[in-house]
């Protein structure tokens, strides 16, 4: 691993903090957690933690000293001893010594240590930066820390007097991404459009949605993805219709669309994918034009990335295609602006069209500067994902009952306009009835 990215990102956070008057940052990772009785879930890391440190292990706390007059700055990592007992059972440990020199910080020292060290690293620091009510047990060892030092006043100690969300200054670090994590998250893309491609091969009808999803998770595994970036979607006729749906034990039925939403998470780095397909290979004139006008809508919003142009721009490309042809295909009634005005296309398309992605598949990093949408810039990531999901309902005619869409892209915010890092996954009618014809008679 290259410590050089994660130093450099250290560096940069210790740097905002000199100049805004020093102290203390303290980030912990993740905590193990329990699936049953004494079974964990499979562990990953804080997404702030990692993104600083790229250490993996549990039980370990980052403590960054920015420089005052008197001493020059300090990255220290808190970890687990080594332990030769427990290696045997549960595998490597690094040991704060070589942890520190693997990952390039000033110092490490044993996780054990922590609690009595950290009052005496906080006293006489000006500020602490911490993700205050962020985690109810970290709070508590903060402020027993705190109450430590104030303690110890009449001998001349003091405690920070100014608490800094150090979320806040990482989110916007998060929000441009380095070459090292564009990188990663152009592998992630091409192992998860790999996917989409498998799933797409493998569905027919008779299969069970989690036949579909067990394709899917093989193809990320088997080229290096350590999960599924979030829970797959994988779901059949009626269920498309259904946002987060999860349960993935229904049937695909001859005739129905089936909605893969799935992305594969890459060294810490997620990607999102999602795509519609007919389970017979085929597309009905009802399915192709609910299909088209989603896919003209993504167009829309794709066009619309661009550096300059607002968050919400690409949303409101979107939902104005959808809207009119909403009314095209006579699910709507009315005049466009009246539409969009009332908000009546929310009954078919009532999500938005971007998220940031990253680390974490829904990424820091915030969406507006006061009243107004943040400008996009080079090295932001965000999702394009139109949708159109229609319910059974009197009336609705009844070609597209049950027919849910959504296509969903990751585009990279370049200096020329935005580059689509999840194209390999094929998206229009003829490639994936073409790719799934070529699976059944190939």
């Amino acid at each position: 691993m290259d410590s050089q990215p994660f130093l450099a990102r250290r560096h940069r956070l210790l740097q905002h903090m000199q100049q805004q008057g020093g102290g203390l940052a303290l980030i912990p990772t993740a905590a193990e957690q329990t699936r049953n009785r004494d079974t964990c879930f499979p562990y990953r890391p804080d997404s702030y933690f990692h993104y600083l440190t790229g250490f993996d292990e549990p039980e370990a706390v980052l403590l960054l000293i920015a420089a005052d007059n008197d001493n020059p700055s300090q990255s220290i990592l808190f970890c687990r001893d080594k332990d030769v007992e427990r290696e045997i059972w549960d595998g490597h440990r690094w040991g704060p010594q070589a942890a520190a020199d693997h990952f390039a910080f000033d110092a490490a020292c044993s996780i054990a240590q922590f609690d009595e060290k950290l009052a005496e690293l906080l006293a006489d620091q000006p500020a602490l930066w911490f993700s205050l009510g962020h985690d109810a047990a970290w709070d508590a060892r903060i402020s027993q820390a705190l109450n430590a030092v104030r303690a110890q006043a009449r001998h001349g100690r003091r405690a920070p007097t100014q608490l800094h969300d150090v979320r806040a200054t990482l989110d916007e670090m998060r929000l441009i991404k380095d070459a090292s994590e564009i990188a990663l998250m152009r592998r992630a893309a091409e192992i998860t459009a790999g996917a989409h491609r498998r799933a797409m091969r493998a569905t027919r009808p008779g299969l069970h949605e989690y036949a579909v999803e067990a394709e899917l998770l093989h193809e990320f595994r088997r080229h290096g993805c350590q999960a599924p970036a979030y829970g797959s979607i994988v779901a059949g006729g009626a269920n498309a219709c259904i946002l987060h749906y999860i349960n993935n034990d229904q049937l695909l039925r001859d005739g129905e669309l089936l909605l893969i939403d799935a992305g594969g998470e890459l060294d810490g780095y997620a990607a999102d994918i999602t795509r519609t397909l007919p389970v017979n290979g085929k597309f009905t004139p009802a399915q192709a034009a609910i299909y088209q006008l989603v896919l003209a809508a993504q167009q829309a919003a794709i066009d619309a990335i661009r550096p300059g142009a607002d968050f919400n721009t690409p949303h409101e490309a979107a939902v104005r295609v959808l809207a009119q042809g909403m009314l095209d295909l006579r699910l709507l009634n009315g005049s466009l602006d009246g539409v969009l005005e009332s908000g009546a296309y929310k009954r078919f398309y009532m999500h938005r069209t971007s998220h940031w992605l990253g680390r974490d598949v829904h990424d820091a990093g915030d969406y507006k500067h006061g009243e107004n949408w943040r400008p996009l810039e080079p090295g932001m990531v965000l999702t394009v994902e139109p949708g159109c999901y229609i319910r059974a309902a009197d009336d609705v005619p009844a070609a597209f009952h049950d027919i849910g869409v959504r296509i969903e892209d990751d585009a990279l915010v370049t200096a020329q306009g935005c580059e689509l890092i999840t194209q390999a996954a094929p998206k229009t009618i003829a490639a994936i009835e073409s790719l799934m014809a070529e699976a059944r008679h190939g």
